[in-house]
């Protein structure tokens, strides 16, 4: 779509947002940027621009916008597809975009790309890793961080850009394609978003809505939804499984990832040399893997990139010891799935932080994975009351409530005994108290290293 001198949309100014107005100044737009909330700063928002952008801000009042002389509208990720506005926008024929399909349409290269429940962070910054090491020109971006529309214009023909998809990103999807593509899992997640988990489903898998014959998905067989929907796509659907032995396939047998091409078993690595704890990590390990040995990089290259990997900040991350109590960091545990998996890792008695914003999930699966492990709850933010409840349904009643994260750090603290951990795993957004989970971990992290 050539956009020089057209007026393009771009709804939300937040990071992705800018990046994409930044994008577009590139192919000479007249960008438009428009954010619901009328106390933005607009001086501050234009001065995020290239100079020489034509651009212009609207702040609060949708209406002052003349939809029937735009080209185009780019949706950041925050702002849901199913608004008034939007619809609004394609009644009137204009094509509406995520940031990701403008950053793939005005970008080169080849792409590969995860999403998943959980695990997303972890498999694409490992992934990121084994594609640095074998390639010159390489690119991790997405929900990870780094905004799509912000190396979109430094890519090449010879550039593989390695991408984290969030369920919000694909919705805006039209003719992304990537070569490789990968879903770890589906578990309850954002349904104040989607509404329902078969929206929610339905948005995972449009990261292969365009991929062919010729292209990869990789897919945990140990979950439904996903070892069916390998069924249903066009592409060539590749498992990676915890369980069994898969042929072709990766698997975990006897502490060892292995690789099956069909026809023998390549030994990629013994999961007791890796820096990654638990098996939903092991799975991460897994998925990555795949998707390498999918596009083509030598095993070598992949084994030595494995065994080097740290696990990425904010995820069951290791903080400290004090008193001889360890503290975890895993503020990316944003639902009771991820949090699940941040118990399960545990090996002493635990004292756990949890709450946060409420994205009308349900707790009772997260704390019966307690299994003896938690001594203590330490509940925060606007979901304390209904896990309280959760937890006392299921028989657990060792339960405190603190006002901020600093005087929860405190009482987990005051709790704990040598030989304990302190664990920070949410189970919930971190919306209301911090910006994100980013901020929410480093502040956990500072009121530890504080004590």
């Amino acid at each position: 779509m050539d956009l020089q001198d057209q007026k393009v949309l771009v709804i939300g100014c937040g990071i992705s947002g800018m990046g994409a107005a930044r994008l577009l100044s590139r192919a000479n737009a007249n960008v438009i940027l428009y954010d619901e909330n009328d106390k933005r700063d607009v001086e501050e928002i234009l001065g995020g621009l290239p100079e020489g952008t034509r651009a212009e801000v609207i702040l609060g009042e949708w209406s002052r916008i003349q939809i029937r002389e735009l080209k185009l509208a780019v949706i950041s990720p925050g702002v849901p597809m199913d608004i008034p506005m939007v619809e609004q926008l394609k009644e009137n024929g204009v094509p509406v975009w995520g940031e990701v399909e403008l950053a793939w349409q005005m970008g080169r290269g080849k792409v590969l790309a995860i999403t998943g429940t959980n695990g997303k962070t972890t498999t694409t910054a490992l992934l990121g890793e084994i594609v640095k090491n074998d390639t010159a020109e390489s690119f991790v971006v997405g929900n990870i961080g780094t905004a799509y529309t912000e190396v979109a214009a430094k890519t090449t023909e010879d550039s593989v850009i390695v991408a984290e998809m969030s369920s919000f990103q694909l919705e805006g999807i039209v003719d992304f394609h990537p070569v490789v593509s990968a879903i770890l899992n589906i578990s309850p997640d954002h349904l104040n978003r989607h509404h329902t988990m078969e929206n929610y489903i339905n948005a995972k898998k449009r990261i292969a809505l365009n991929q062919t014959e010729a292209d990869t998905c990789v897919l945990n067989y140990e979950d439904e939804v996903t070892r069916k929907f390998g069924e249903e796509i066009r592409s060539r659907a590749f498992y990676f499984s915890s369980k069994r032995k898969l042929a072709p396939g990766v698997y975990l047998s006897d502490d060892v990832v292995y690789y099956n091409d069909g026809e023998k078993n390549v030994p990629i690595c013994n999961i007791l040399e890796c820096n990654l704890l638990g098996l939903h990590n092991y799975e991460n390990i897994m998925a990555a893997v795949a998707c390498a040995v999918a596009f083509g990089i030598p095993t070598d290259v992949i084994r030595k990139t494995v065994t080097e990997f740290r696990a990425v900040e904010h995820r069951i991350e290791f903080v400290t010891e004090k008193n001889g109590v360890v503290y975890y960091n895993d503020s990316k545990g944003t639902n009771p799935d991820a949090a699940i998996k941040g118990i399960q890792a545990m090996t002493r008695p635990t004292c756990l932080i949890g709450g946060g914003y409420d994205k009308d999930s349900s707790y009772e699966d997260w704390i019966r994975a307690f299994d003896g492990k938690v001594k203590l709850l330490v509940l925060i933010g606007a979901t304390r009351e209904k896990i309280a409840k959760a937890a006392r349904g299921c028989g657990f009643e060792d339960i405190a409530f603190a006002d901020t994260l600093e005087e929860a750090v405190n009482i987990c603290a005051t709790e704990a005994e040598p030989g304990d951990a302190v664990l920070l795993s949410p189970a919930c957004a971190s919306w209301g108290m911090f910006t994100n989970y980013e901020e929410r971990g480093k502040k956990f992290k500072e009121y530890v290293n504080n004590l």
